[in-house]
């Protein structure tokens, strides 16, 4: 719940409590929910259900994150939350969220990525604590899975005082257009030298035994967007599903084929008929894009 991360984009994970409910189709087969109902029936999911903050040894991990790299004299980035969302509004959860609050402001070492779905309600919680005056060190982002959810997130997200703002595309289900939306170059209305208002783009496929495809056409989308508005582009991952455009490790299969001894299941068409997808994976499919890793970060001064 709080340790060295396996996600490509942080080096540490903390979840200050735990549980969530849906509010838009990224969450349809959220890995979060999935874990809950393994372990406690589901006790923490749902507007029926708790949210059980995690334990004081597992809150005092952020302090000796921020200690070991005061000492190593290198910043170290924390996803918080992987098993909530701190922008979730709930009565409860007023004195954790300011237990947070003042825990940010304390590791001024570890830059933090506060990542929701629910970012107007994320902006006004916060902004009880911090006023107009936001932490240096963290990191505002918001999800945006399609069209639909980049213009109703990303307006909101351009008007939270962080230092850096930054998107995760995952799971990504549609094309997005972030220029029109957000700008250009994203916020930043096109004046010379002036920064963009949105500094980085996570961009993924879902995992997991329901996952849908991303189409590689989205992603490429995404990429060129960042690089002609001057914005960091990661790829986290294709998912369960590698586009066949993208298996450069064996052949390209023809239109209408498949491997052989594969179950029909296993390959899939995008309505566009022009690209079609097969189930490796997660660790097969991997995080090329056009032969290449996509894992830049945000540039910011401090």
């Amino acid at each position: 719940m709080g340790e060295n991360s396996r996600i490509e984009w942080c080096d540490h994970t903390f979840n200050p409590w735990i549980g969530c409910q849906r509010v838009s189709p990224g969450c349809v087969n959220c890995y979060a929910e999935a874990r809950d109902h393994r372990f406690t029936g589901g006790a923490n999911w749902g507007s029926k259900g708790t949210r059980t903050v995690t334990s004081e040894s597992n809150w005092r991990k952020p302090l000796k994150w921020n200690r070991d790299a005061a000492a190593a004299g290198v910043r170290a980035k924390v996803f918080c939350a992987s098993l909530a969302d701190v922008g979730e509004d709930r009565p409860e959860l007023r004195g954790p969220r300011a237990r947070l609050a003042l825990l940010i402001q304390n590791t001024p070492w570890l830059d933090w990525l506060l990542l929701t779905k629910r970012v107007e309600d994320f902006h006004r919680l916060f902004s009880e604590h911090w006023g107009d005056e936001w932490p240096e060190n963290l990191w505002a982002g918001c999800t945006v899975e399609n069209q639909e959810y980049a213009d109703k997130r990303i307006p909101e997200l351009l008007r939270v005082p962080a230092r850096v703002r930054f998107l995760s595309c995952e799971p990504l289900l549609g094309p997005v257009d972030l220029e029109g939306v957000a700008g250009h170059p994203f916020g930043c209305e096109g004046l010379m030298g002036c920064e963009p208002k949105i500094h980085w783009v996570i961009c993924g496929g879902e995992s997991g035994p329901n996952a849908r495809p991303m189409h590689p056409d989205w992603a490429r989308s995404l990429r060129d967007q960042c690089e002609a508005a001057g914005v960091a582009f990661f790829i986290k991952q294709w998912g369960e599903w590698l586009p066949g455009g993208c298996n450069l490790n064996g052949p390209r299969w023809p239109h209408g084929g498949e491997p052989a001894g594969w179950r029909n299941s296993r390959v899939q068409y995008f309505a566009d008929g022009d690209e079609y997808t097969f189930r490796v994976g997660k660790h097969a499919a991997g995080r090329l894009l056009d032969g290449r890793e996509h894992s830049a970060f945000p540039e910011v001064g401090r």
